[in-house]
């Protein structure tokens, strides 16, 4: 059984924690974005569509399952699972980081807490 992406949320940061066979299967690492810095918050039902929409992609993939990937510029991150509601933010303050979306199964609760309106 794969161990979850932990989404970590304190009063200043959101942090997105992988395993280490993930960091390296997906040539992504853990992040960690400031409050601040995190705009445009959704809730996206169906992640894995989104991921699959997106253009050339680097890091893992297994189609229509599972992706710890980025864009060719590394300019967006998706981590995303099968079956499970993704958070999507935008990242102002970074060099190159502009998009994340990443799975959750407490996505609601987080875009809630993140723009401050209830979702469940």
């Amino acid at each position: 059984m794969m161990r979850r992406v932990r989404v970590l949320l304190s009063d200043d940061f959101l942090e997105v924690r992988l395993s280490a066979w993930e960091k390296a299967l997906g040539l992504v690492g853990d992040l960690r974005v400031a409050r601040t810095n995190i705009s445009d918050v959704q809730l996206v039902a169906d992640p894995m569509r989104a991921a699959m929409s997106f253009s050339a992609k680097v890091g893992m993939r297994i189609p229509w399952y599972y992706y710890v990937a980025h864009t060719i510029r590394f300019d967006e991150v998706l981590i995303v699972r099968r079956g499970e509601p993704g958070l999507s933010f935008s990242v102002r303050g970074r060099r190159r980081l502009r998009r994340v979306l990443v799975s959750a199964p407490d996505a609601g609760a987080l875009v809630g807490r993140l723009t401050g309106a209830e979702r469940s």
